[in-house]
């Protein structure tokens, strides 16, 4: 289920235009599903303004249930996506009461306070993001670094454990919605009853399937396709059932 917090017009291209919902709209969306359905799990996108981000923080503090945050910045294209005043807002309010928050490189650079290219620099960005902002788990997605693997990197507060999650490197500009498939499906793991570990390498292996199987739509970057592995793998299948 969904909480609108922002209506966009984009294609593969790029962002035209952005009109956010009323912050007392998106949480009263929020609290209507927690109040009725329920919430096992759940996981952040696009939150562009301090209020937005305030009233997401709020609700999610009132129902206590398990955050994943995508702390999205900019679209596939490069258009912004946050407003400036809220950089500080989402690394204030919404990050500290995260579970699991995924960054890719870009946005681990801006989180950590400097500039994340390789494999140290992401092990580098994930510990200062999880001591100095305090999510339980960081994950610093190894898409924008160098090498011929993409290589994640999961960071563990409690314990101070690095673990790395490695798939091979696909040639295709079809990457739109990478970061918000992965951290989708990570929610999905926790509200099933997978353990943190387990959902964050399941959703690394639905993740490579979908950029694999990508659709080549549009002009621009086209979607990956997160339905490719459900319809390949079994294992899905079951999960799906349970």
């Amino acid at each position: 289920m969904v909480s609108l917090t922002a209506v966009t017009a984009q294609n593969t291209l790029g962002v035209r235009a952005v009109q956010e919902i009323d912050p007392s709209i998106v949480e009263a969306q929020i609290n209507a599903v927690a109040e009725d359905i329920g919430v096992d799990a759940a996981k952040t996108g696009m939150l562009s303004s301090s209020p937005i981000m305030e009233a997401v923080a709020r609700t999610v503090r009132k129902w206590g249930f398990p955050l994943v945050v995508d702390p999205v910045m900019y679209a596939k294209s490069g258009d912004p996506l946050i407003r400036p005043e809220a950089m500080e807002t989402l690394k204030r309010v919404i990050i500290p009461i995260a579970k699991v928050v995924t960054p890719n490189a870009p946005e681990a650079s801006h989180l950590a306070g400097f500039h994340v290219e390789t494999l140290d620099d992401a092990k580098r960005a994930a510990k200062v993001i999880a001591e100095e902002l305090h999510p339980e788990i960081v994950i610093v997605k190894g898409g924008h670094l160098t090498g011929n693997e993409s290589i994640d990197v999961v960071y563990f507060r409690d314990s101070g454990e690095y673990r790395e999650l490695r798939a091979p490197r696909i040639d295709t500009k079809n990457t739109h919605g990478t970061g918000c498939s992965f951290s989708a499906a990570i929610a999905a793991g926790l509200a099933r009853g997978l353990n943190p570990w387990e959902a964050i390498k399941l959703a690394k292996e639905l993740i490579t399937t979908a950029i694999k199987y990508s659709l080549p739509l549009g002009h621009g970057h086209g979607p990956v396709n997160p339905m490719a592995w459900l319809e390949l793998r079994p294992i899905g299948r079951t999960l799906l059932r349970r």
